[in-house]
């Protein structure tokens, strides 16, 4: 089964994701320039939510070169000293997931690796658990200690490999050009929120008073530019339920995480911004529609083609409704071309368009957060 999420977002002024020179990202679609949100900056957005932790109850994955400072305080914890926590934490992280950076290795340095390592809770207290129990072996300090962490570091791999505890993890994989063992397949997949209209970036000038200046002395203590942009934005995600519960374990503890995870997703989906630049916009716009569909197999769906002909404001409509009615025809098309066989659930959430008439997808709206996401969660569990 899999679920498939689409969502209309209109941002007032903002620049929610900056390009290498400070500039809203944009690309090129359907001939026309549009608005950007990567699909990382989204990910990134909806994992750290609160509310996808509360959902799942679960410790989020983390992503970090401190590896070994996260092991070190575990083992310090445990009641191990500081020198020999940091010198058997090096070792095996060094055998187990990655290289170290030499600019950061030394005296009154932080170690850290080459690359990022996403990993989980669950997974850290395993490992800091089995270096305890194989301490005298680990702290010898020749070549015995050195076989051993690589031994220990080769059985936990095989521990942890193709499974995680952490919900964000299972969703979004992990990848490890180094250690490829423990790479894990995403369950889910984010696509680039869109603008459905052309959109061209605008310009702010801004000044800084020093406010030490005198009231008759002229000029600003900074001046600068910054670009902004508005826009609705279609966003798409799809998770491949099957793959969601192997990553966690495959058994029936796995699939009820997988449902809370799912939930988490849903939640975040809605709730969830990116944090550029909100200090001087203050962007948080709700959607103002969330289509989520269930099904058993078959083709995905994005929608993003029913906006390859840019959406045109009509009168004083703005780009939202031209943009939900596209949206309606579209889906309609596809529906009526390729079938609704393989279809479990549809469900629509609608805000602040009430008066926007709907042909295709009418007779799905739902009322209410809660009764979109039980609609989901319904029908994985009843459709499995």
């Amino acid at each position: 089964m899999f679920v498939e999420i689409h969502l209309l977002q209109s941002f007032a002024p903002s620049n929610l994701n900056r390009d290498d020179t400070g500039s809203p990202k944009d690309c090129e679609f359907g001939g026309a320039r549009r608005a950007r949100i990567s699909s990382q900056c989204l990910k990134r957005a909806m994992r750290t939510d609160p509310s996808f932790a509360a959902a799942t109850r679960v410790p989020l994955g983390q992503r970090t070169k401190r590896m070994v400072k996260l092991l070190r305080d575990k083992l310090e914890t445990a009641g191990k000293s500081p020198e020999q926590a940091e010198a058997v934490a090096a070792a095996f992280v060094e055998k187990y997931a990655s290289k170290f950076d030499s600019k950061t290795t030394g005296a009154n340095k932080e170690t850290q690796t080459v690359v990022l390592l996403y990993v989980a809770e669950g997974e850290l207290q395993t490992i800091a658990e089995a270096l305890c129990e194989n301490w005298d072996k680990l702290t010898t300090g020749d070549k015995a200690a050195e076989t051993a962490t690589a031994q220990l570091a080769k059985d936990l791999t095989k521990q942890h490999k193709e499974v995680t505890s952490a919900p964000d993890i299972a969703l979004f994989g992990r990848m490890l050009a180094e250690k490829p063992e423990l790479n894990l397949n995403a369950a889910c997949q984010v696509a680039h929120a869109l603008s459905t209209h052309r959109v061209a970036m605008e310009m702010d000038f801004y000044t800084a008073v020093d406010d030490l200046l005198g009231r008759d002395e002229p000029g600003a203590g900074m001046m600068g530019v910054q670009g902004y942009d508005s826009a609705c934005y279609y966003r798409y995600a799809r998770i491949d339920w099957e793959q969601l519960v192997k990553n966690l374990g495959g058994d029936k503890d796995a699939a009820e995480l997988a449902l809370k995870t799912v939930d988490g997703f849903l939640q975040a989906s809605l709730r969830a911004v990116p944090s550029g630049k909100q200090n001087s916009h203050a962007a948080y716009n709700p959607p103002s529609l969330a289509l989520a569909v269930v099904r058993k197999d078959g083709m995905a769906w994005n929608l993003a083609n029913a906006f390859e002909q840019p959406v045109r404001a009509e009168g004083d409509s703005g780009y939202v409704a031209p943009s939900l009615k596209r949206l309606d025809g579209y889906w309609g098309e596809l529906c009526a071309t390729y079938g609704q066989e393989t279809l479990l659930s549809v469900s629509v959430l609608r805000c602040g368009v009430g008066d926007v008439e709907l042909k295709h997808l009418a007779a799905h709206t739902v009322t209410g957060e809660a009764a979109w996401r039980q609609a989901v969660l319904n029908a994985l569990q009843n459709g499995g």
